[in-house]
């Protein structure tokens, strides 16, 4: 069974990235924020799968150029198409799937995802027809599939609290088997911010300090820079 590893990313132009957290630290801060998680995403799980592939959104005519030096000769790019987020990934889903691959697909605001639970996924997957991991504000840092499900991301509000709940329910009504990870956290708001620095602090403490560098860099000169008067 060939695997295939997909990140989905943003092209990091402030103002265009992690909006509800530039609301409380700024464009700018959040745009480097978020470049640092996607920047420790690809480097942490680059080499995870027989395929990585960044599936990419692009705001300007530099995005090809910007995602090509972000994968290193290590991803794949593929050019998400101009669709709404659950037609975005149902796309990555039907083009990558095939009768002998494994597909999961995480996003970039998990900047401290271990790679044991991508491994875990894949292990899911020789059994069963998909694979979560879900998020504690309702949604899902990861989901892998065996096999495509028609309607699996139909009538859902990704802003919502409810993703993995309508995301399941899509899946249950097909009767595809469904396989859990353990919960991982996202990073969208200020609160997720603090969350991720003292996470980030502690596992320094615990003698983890390759743990998501660059993120740990970007997110002690944001809030150095915040304490000022």
């Amino acid at each position: 069974m060939e695997t295939i590893f997909g990140v989905f990313a943003k092209q990091p132009i402030s103002g265009r990235v992690k909006t509800r957290l530039a609301m409380d630290i700024g464009a700018d801060a959040a745009a480097t924020i978020y470049e640092a998680f996607l920047r420790d995403i690809t480097q942490s799980f680059a080499g995870i799968a027989d395929r990585c592939v960044i599936g990419h959104s692009g705001a300007d005519e530099n995005a090809e150029a910007y995602f090509d030096t972000i994968a290193d000769g290590q991803y794949e790019l593929w050019a998400q198409p101009d669709a709404s987020l659950g037609e975005r990934m149902g796309a990555f889903f039907v083009e990558h799937l095939t009768e002998d691959s494994a597909v999961v697909l995480i996003g970039s605001d998990s900047p401290t995802l271990p790679v044991p639970l991508i491994e875990m996924a894949f292990v899911a997957l020789q059994q069963d027809d998909c694979v979560i991991g879900p998020a504690p504000d309702g949604g899902y840092y990861l989901i892998g599939l065996r096999r495509w499900v028609d309607g699996l991301f139909d009538d859902i509000e990704w802003d919502g609290a409810n993703v993995l709940v309508h995301t399941v329910r899509n899946l249950t009504t097909k009767e595809y088997s469904l396989q859990l990870l353990p919960p991982w956290y996202d990073v969208d708001t200020i609160d997720d911010l603090y969350g991720l620095r003292g996470h980030l602090t502690a596992l320094r403490a615990a003698g983890w300090s390759d743990v998501a560098p660059l993120t740990w860099d970007a997110v002690q000169s944001t809030m150095d820079k915040s304490s000022q008067p």
